[in-house]
């Protein structure tokens, strides 16, 4: 399996002028750990991650050093410190060295990024165009999905991405939370749900799908 075959291409992501509070409350109400930073053509120009939130001045967490630590520390260091405790654009804090993958890398290269970088997800580009994101949590579900390599990797690819066109088009869910693995014509849908009604849609444009021979119902109801 590749990259292209588990990610999720409806990516959550914010511009360089961005307010760091709008990243703040995307990467809460999303409950995601990451933002790929995109210009307006969705190459991609860094990643601001949580971790480049940790430390504000609004939350009273900035980095308190000894006065002598910080005479050894290069002023570059510290300079960046501040950036990321006051700046209020995103473009002030975000990472510029990304790490990304093209559609194509395996999901064992992808695998490796994972943990040689000590990240949870890493954005997928084609060019220099963002074109999706595959993160610890899409590796599980292809684990779970496919325990075994699929023997029909091309007519699976075909299959999933005839269901994201249809989902793309369709005005009543958001597919950015959720995702789909496909494994010999058994289409699994993952991710959370709003309702009960968009749940048993969400089935149906699935069961609906050319070469799907079943659907494997692995949702989060997020609705009481």
């Amino acid at each position: 399996m590749k990259a292209r075959d588990v990610m999720v291409k409806d990516v959550i992501t914010v511009g360089p002028d961005d307010e760091v509070a709008r990243a703040a409350r995307l990467l809460a109400d999303h409950d995601i750990s990451a933002l790929p930073v995109v210009d307006a053509d969705r190459r991609i120009m860094g990643i601001l991650s949580e971790a480049d939130l940790l430390h504000r001045e609004e939350i009273g967490t900035t980095r308190q050093r000894p006065r002598w630590l910080e005479a050894f520390l290069p002023a570059s260091t510290l300079a960046a410190d501040y950036s990321k405790a006051h700046g209020r654009k995103v473009a002030e804090l975000m990472s510029v060295d990304v790490i990304s993958a093209s559609p194509d890398a395996s999901l064992s290269e992808i695998a490796t990024l994972l943990e040689r970088h000590r990240i949870k997800r890493v954005p997928i580009v084609e060019g220099e165009r963002l074109v999706g994101v595959v993160s610890r949590a899409n590796l599980i579900q292809a684990l779970a999905s496919a325990p075994h390599l699929p023997e029909h990797a091309d007519g699976d690819r075909a299959i999933r991405l005839e269901i994201m066109r249809r989902l793309s088009e369709q005005r009543w869910t958001s597919f950015g939370e959720r995702n789909v693995v496909v494994n010999q014509g058994v289409a699994h849908l993952w991710g959370l749900v709003g309702s009960a009604d968009e749940r048993r849609a969400l089935v149906a444009l699935a069961e609906s799908t050319p070469g799907v021979h079943s659907v494997v119902d692995e949702m989060i109801p997020c609705y009481w």
